[in-house]
């Protein structure tokens, strides 16, 4: 089903022709795989341990900042940067 006339982003364009190509298949037990990821996700997320941290009053009013920004908690925010720190996807920015 070609669908015209959608404005469609580069990424969108992609997807629909992949969709059109039938390279997308339907999985088998869908609901245990959604189980599956649902309990990936929470495991990956469960706040289980606390830790004190020192720092600067300067990076800590910085992170607030940001935090709000992003309209997060700045403690959420620390948590995810370190997160991606460790599992090694944040990505650097070239200024």
């Amino acid at each position: 089903m070609k669908m015209k006339n959608l404005k469609l982003d580069k990424e969108e364009k992609a997807l629909l022709e992949s969709v059109e190509k039938g390279e997308w298949v339907s999985i088998k037990n869908k609901n245990r795989e959604i189980s599956k990821y649902i309990e990936m996700a929470k495991s990956s997320f469960k706040k289980d341990r606390r830790i004190n941290l020192r720092m600067s009053s300067k990076d800590v009013i910085a992170l607030q900042t940001k935090a709000l920004e992003e309209g997060i908690p700045y403690q959420t925010l620390m948590s995810s940067v370190l997160h991606k720190f460790v599992t090694g996807r944040l990505i650097e920015k070239k200024i």
